[in-house]
């Protein structure tokens, strides 16, 4: 666990809930999801959770479209609705994905190891981004954003190549980019089942929590 802040100016923008975790064992595919991934689905394309009113306001409190640039859990929202399965990366990722989708909050998930010093959730300044995820670099420039003593690393759109989880990955860093309109005790709620289903899947430990 290493130092967590958030800047000033964000606030009355974002309440993030964050978990520390050590130990995990991360596999590329982790068939004890199989089933429950497709339970999630299922309940998604049977009766669809609404957008997330209160994560698109955050977007637009920093200037962004939601409907051109989409929060994550929107996103995997809008994929699953339409038929599509949630994309399967590695058992951590997809833990993380299978939360985002069912709580309809963006989550950001990265690898501590690859984390240098204290993290700060802050606006990105202008012309700052980073090479993104099997893309094209990410621009984070007036955007909320997590950085550390290298850069920027994160956001609730997408994340870097350079913290991201892979097989390799055992100790992590779990963000969820709350809007403040979600109660404190809906936050911790769904950190505690994230938790909890990276406990049964991946196991490991939490050894943080941060509540806003």
């Amino acid at each position: 666990m290493t130092e967590f802040t958030l800047a000033p100016g964000l606030a009355s923008i974002v309440k993030p809930g964050v978990l520390w975790w050590s130990g995990a064992t991360v596999v590329a595919h982790e068939h004890r999801l199989d089933p429950l991934l497709a339970e999630a689905e299922a309940k998604v394309r049977i009766t669809p959770p609404p957008e997330s009113a209160a994560v698109r306001t955050m977007y637009k409190r920093v200037g962004l479209d939601p409907t051109k640039t989409r929060p994550s859990n929107e996103a995997l929202l809008r994929r699953v609705r339409k038929g599509d399965t949630i994309p399967r990366i590695n058992s951590l990722v997809d833990i993380v994905n299978w939360c985002s989708l069912e709580f309809q909050l963006p989550y950001g998930l990265y690898d501590f190891a690859k984390v240098s010093g204290a993290v700060t959730m802050r606006l990105g300044a202008e012309g700052e981004s980073y090479p993104g995820i099997r893309k094209d670099d990410v621009n984070v420039g007036g955007r909320i954003t997590v950085a550390d003593s290298a850069g920027p690393f994160g956001n609730p759109t997408s994340d870097s190549a350079r913290t991201m989880v892979t097989p390799a990955t055992t100790e992590a860093l779990v963000i969820v980019y709350a809007p403040p309109e979600i109660l404190r005790m809906q936050i911790a709620r769904v950190l505690g089942v994230t938790a909890q289903r990276i406990t049964q899947i991946a196991g490991g430990r939490e050894t943080g929590r941060l509540l806003s």
